[in-house]
């Protein structure tokens, strides 16, 4: 049984890990990058997620150069605090909560899927960009590369991780156009600063424009005491405010930002200093409309590809590894792919529908929004015992959409499973020869 996997970001590495896991073994990746490189910025793994790492035994590989978050705290854009909660096992959590750089999370994956699939399991430079259906019911592939040749392959499933912009979410969806501007640009960067608070503490702060996310991604200090420390910024347009896209998807001089944001201390944490020694970069928030379906026969969707929500309560990169483990539970516990990839989706989209429209209205950094408007309920007194009551819902409600919620990430794995027989289907050639 052939599978091909399209992109091999954390989405299509642990799909592919976990469905050899569940013993299917003639699995290969395409991605569209010349080469696999560990590019990108911090990302947050939630407990639920760190719990399925650890079903497939890379949660220490991982950990050893991740972060494990304590706390998470909100605050105004004045610097009081508006709710802080603990996090991973400082809540209760068996497993932690791991803020990491998304390059090594990728790169860990990697070499456990070339060990365990082989050195040949992943092919750069290969986007997908058609496929169709044979009378065979196998999946004919189109695979484009930098030189403007095109190859093909005939595979028993094809699976779309390949992102926000996924060419096999485009083959099925050819009318959607692309992805939905949210009316928000944002800027990211990593700075080396010294540790703030307990030195593993996740701060998100702002008021209905402006927000700093900030959060360290190595394990401690350098050599100079300094640690690398995430960030990233965003501010919303109001409606009928016009925006000039254009300048966008490039670096881009600090000073755009200071002259909104020097002065914001949030605890120990100068949000100026952060963002001065750093290049950011600027790009709009982007995401996409929730799908009617994800499953096609042979053909369905993980990740980005299925999913795409605005980066808010650190659910992106979480859910597409969920993602990953409920596809191989599927597909070990029914006789064929296109009926487990039904039940995937049964399971999974629902949920993940109600998860982008949640984040769409900031998920649970909301909070920084509602104390921005009622910013004199802050202090003490019945009202502001209100708010706090009213914070904790949004907090618990979203964690339990999430899956993230104590009882829920403490409980065993639904997705462990169990080895299928392997397939008496005579071995193929590689993806794309």
């Amino acid at each position: 049984m052939r599978i091909l996997i399209a992109g091999a970001g954390i989405a299509g590495l642990t799909t592919a890990l976990s469905l050899h896991a569940a013993g299917l073994d003639e699995i290969r990746l395409v991605d569209a990058a010349p080469e696999i490189r560990p590019l990108g910025a911090g990302i947050n793994l939630l407990p639920n997620a760190v719990r399925e790492l650890a079903d497939l035994g890379l949660d220490a590989a991982v950990g050893a150069s991740a972060v494990p978050t304590t706390e998470l705290v909100y605050f105004s854009r004045h610097g009081d605090v508006i709710w802080r909660e603990p996090r991973g096992r400082a809540a209760g959590h068996r497993w932690p909560q791991l803020s990491v750089h998304r390059g090594h999370l990728q790169m860990v994956l990697l070499a456990a899927a070339e060990e365990r699939l082989g050195r040949e399991c992943v092919r750069a430079d290969a986007r997908v960009t058609d496929f169709c259906r044979l009378p065979t019911g196998r999946v004919r592939v189109t695979l484009a590369h930098r030189t403007g040749d095109t190859t093909t392959t005939e595979v028993d499933a094809l699976i779309g991780a390949d992102g926000i912009r996924s060419g096999v979410r485009r083959v099925l969806f050819p009318d959607e156009g692309p992805p939905v501007w949210q009316r928000q640009v944002v800027w990211r960067g990593i700075t080396k600063i010294p540790p703030f608070a307990d030195g593993r503490s996740m701060f998100v702060g702002g008021d209905s424009t402006w927000k700093v996310v900030a959060y360290p991604i190595a394990p401690g200090p350098d050599a100079a005491g300094l640690v690398d420390t995430n960030w990233a910024v965003s501010r919303t347009f109001v409606p009928g405010e016009v925006v000039d896209r254009a300048g966008w998807d490039r670096v881009v001089d600090p000073a755009k930002l200071l002259a909104a944001l020097d002065g914001w201390v949030f605890d120990s944490l100068d949000v100026g200093a952060l963002i001065a020694a750093a290049a950011p970069f600027e790009q709009a928030m982007v995401d996409r409309d929730p799908l009617p379906r994800w499953t096609f026969g042979p053909v369905t969707l993980v990740g980005d590809a299925a999913h795409a929500m605005c980066p808010m309560g650190s659910n992106g990169t979480t859910q597409a590894i969920i993602d990953a483990r409920a596809l191989a539970s599927a597909v070990a516990g029914q006789p064929d792919l296109s009926t487990a990839f039904v039940a995937y989706e049964r399971d999974r989209r629902e949920r993940m529908t109600l998860l982008q429209n949640c984040n769409r209205a900031l998920g649970p950094e909301v909070v920084v929004a509602m104390a921005d408007r009622a910013r004199s309920v802050i202090r003490p007194g019945p009202s502001a015992r209100d708010l706090d009551r009213e914070l904790a819902e949004i907090s618990r409600r979203y964690a339990e959409l999430g899956g993230f919620d104590v009882a829920t990430a403490n409980a065993a794995s639904s997705y462990s499973v169990q080895r299928r027989p392997h397939s008496a289907r005579p071995a193929q050639q590689p993806a794309g020869s």
